[in-house]
């Protein structure tokens, strides 16, 4: 489906408001548009509304391609398209909340503009919302990941899932809907360090997992590389977690009653048998073991610091460029 749209003169609040991240993915945009629009179209019909009923959010993450002209053309022939382009990159979380910031809708409908979240699902998470559920998360069944992503996708599940204070359902990815309620809450949070999929889990609400096919991008790459999913995954932990801190803390314990011990067993052996206990090895092995669980300690200790001082510092979470409704 390929037509013009223009809404009526009467403004129309909408009922669901579809929130997408965008990152140089003009390869997929026209795609994402025609297969959305046909979706959302027959959802509202068989929901009881007109198909003014919905407004798609697509929020420009400092794109360097020509995502934002291309969503700027869809909103000229499409007034439920709306833009929301961004001064600089600022992260593909940072985006999604701005797009939460600017819906209407009573129920927002947050996916990936890369085509791997399909339009075709969202009538399964709608339709979970009639059960009283205000969560509702796509699990994917599949995930397309090379080798190396995913052990790496796997390791940080089980690591967040085992240390962090909210329990995220693995495989869980930014396919989800959220209920009036929950965004409400959600936009009331100050963070500004953004790890998404902890937040909407800290929130609570009756959450309910709905099984979703993910299939590979529609066209172009992946825009996380290793640096980027460590870095989200770091600040996953640090955000969610104070468990590193406890374990540095225990960390220290025994490596101190451990050395309190070795100087009293060096001790007794020199006054009771005379013999010393010699060994540059051993020196330079407890040396270097001590200065490599420093470093890492206070390493730790930084990320929370320079976490903290970022939510001290009060700068704005992204500045928008411009903003078409």
């Amino acid at each position: 489906m390929n037509r013009e749209h223009k809404k009526n003169t009467k403004e129309i609040s909408p009922e669901f408001s579809v929130v997408i991240p965008i990152y140089n993915e003009e390869e997929n945009i026209p795609e994402l548009y025609r297969r959305l629009i046909t979706v959302m179209d027959k959802l509202c019909i068989d929901e009881g509304y007109t198909v003014d009923n919905y407004e798609i959010i697509m929020v420009d993450d400092g794109s360097k391609d020509n995502s934002w002209q291309l969503i700027k053309n869809l909103h000229n022939k499409d007034t439920r398209v709306k833009g929301i382009s961004f001064s600089r990159n600022f992260g593909h979380h940072v985006a999604v909340l701005a797009g939460i910031d600017h819906l209407k809708g009573n129920y927002a409908i947050l996916m990936d503009g890369d085509l791997q979240d399909q339009p075709e699902e969202i009538p399964k998470l709608i339709a979970k919302t009639k059960e009283g559920y205000d969560i509702i998360q796509g699990v994917t069944l599949k995930r397309h990941l090379n080798p190396i992503q995913n052990i790496f996708s796997k390791t940080f599940n089980k690591v967040f899932t085992k240390i962090s204070t909210v329990d995220p359902k693995t495989r869980v990815g930014l396919f989800r809907c959220l209920t009036k309620p929950v965004v409400e809450s959600i936009k009331k949070l100050p963070e500004r360090a953004i790890f998404f999929g902890g937040i909407v889990s800290w929130v609570g609400f009756k959450t309910a997992h709905v099984p979703v096919n993910r299939v590979p991008r529609y066209a172009g790459k992946s825009k996380y590389n290793f640096l980027k999913r460590f870095g989200l995954a770091t600040n996953a932990i640090i955000s969610f977690s104070e468990k590193p801190l406890i374990f540095i803390f225990q960390l220290g314990i025994i490596v101190f009653l451990f050395s309190i011990s070795m100087f009293g067993y060096a001790i007794v052996r020199k006054i009771f048998y005379n013999v010393s206990i010699i060994g540059w090895t051993s020196i330079f092995a407890a040396i270097f073991f001590s200065t490599g669980l420093i470093t890492l300690s206070l390493s730790i200790v930084g990320l929370y610091i320079s976490k903290l001082f970022i939510e001290i510092k009060q700068r704005p979470k992204y500045i928008i460029k411009e903003n078409i409704e």
